[in-house]
């Protein structure tokens, strides 16, 4: 099976898509992606705007009814579930692969 050419996602993406797991406005995300990632990803403002407008296009967050009209809330979609899936499972087939090198190293 060919490789989804959207792979692999930016650490950046993926951390926006996994914080969209619950519903979330922006400033929300910011401080999720920096919670889940233990500070080591830091956005600002513009580049989480812009990572939206993609992930919308892509269709892999879609925007949802929100009792705050100030603020726009997004929530990941199946698509951006199965994609954020497919790069966990690249990831874990990566670990397993070093440490099955790793075990025949010794």
């Amino acid at each position: 099976m060919p490789r989804d050419r959207n792979l692999p996602l930016t650490e950046t993406v993926y951390y926006i898509l996994l914080a969209l797991i619950e519903p979330a406005h922006g400033y929300a995300i910011l401080q999720k992606v920096e919670e889940l990632s233990h500070g080591q990803v830091r956005m600002a403002a513009g580049t989480l705007y812009g990572a939206i407008d993609n992930l919308m296009k892509l269709k892999w967050i879609q925007p949802v009814p929100s009792e705050d009209s100030r603020r726009k809330v997004y929530v990941i979609t199946e698509q951006g579930v199965s994609m954020l899936r497919a790069d966990f499972d690249r990831m874990l087939h990566m670990i397993n692969v070093t440490n099955d090198s790793w075990n025949n190293r010794r």
